[in-house]
């Protein structure tokens, strides 16, 4: 089971990693509209398309990665006080009755909304550039399909912590700072402690 929930976390992780390069294209793209146009007084006719489909394929992508690491927006203030058994079942309940149906339903409308796009070759209306837009709406039922998948293993994550009583192990490669601060100060607060008994002991 772990092979399973680690093999979904890695196919998130990839997809997120593959489309996070997007980055260096919305920044290239930005800053050379900003030199073009405030230095040269020629605006191009293309940066604003390209820039929101950039940022709108790395948002859409990083959904099931970021879902991957637990590192959605939640309101803890009383989840994280609970037992880990008590907040399996809640994200369980939650991921059923509110997660699943609004998934479902977005590859439902994304498929339609991509197909459409996809036999017109929509182009941008906001330029005369015209720049493709159809390969941005065919990343939607792909987005869902993800997080569909990613949410499968988060149910079974659940399931695993109602038995067990501990979350099962989560891959990890990029943490906040401030996480980073917190365990530093507990670790060394742990320590001392300890220190201090092995000094009373002596």
């Amino acid at each position: 089971m772990t092979r399973f929930l680690l093999f979904i976390d890695l196919l998130s992780a990839w997809t997120g990693k593959c489309f996070g390069w997007l980055i260096l294209v919305l920044t290239f793209g930005v800053s050379y509209e900003v030199f073009m146009r405030y230095l040269l007084n020629a605006p191009t006719t293309w940066a604003f398309d390209i820039s929101y489909i950039t940022y709108g394929a790395l948002f859409l992508m990083a959904g099931a990665y970021t879902l991957s690491r637990n590192g959605h927006v939640r309101a803890d203030v009383l989840y994280r006080l609970w037992p880990k058994r008590m907040q399996g079942v809640i994200d369980l309940i939650l991921y059923l009755i509110f997660f699943f149906p609004a998934v479902i339903a977005f590859i439902w409308a994304g498929w339609n909304f991509a197909k459409m796009s996809w036999m017109f070759k929509e182009l941008s209306i906001f330029s005369p550039a015209g720049v493709p837009v159809f390969p941005l709406k065919g990343l939607i039922p792909l987005t869902g399909i993800l997080l569909f998948l990613q949410g499968v293993a988060e149910t079974i994550r659940c399931i695993i912590c109602i038995r067990t009583g501990d979350w099962p192990q989560r891959l990890h490669d990029v943490e906040e700072m401030e996480t980073a601060i917190l365990a530093e100060q507990k670790y060394q607060r742990e320590h001392s402690g300890e220190n201090a008994a092995s000094g009373k002991g002596a």
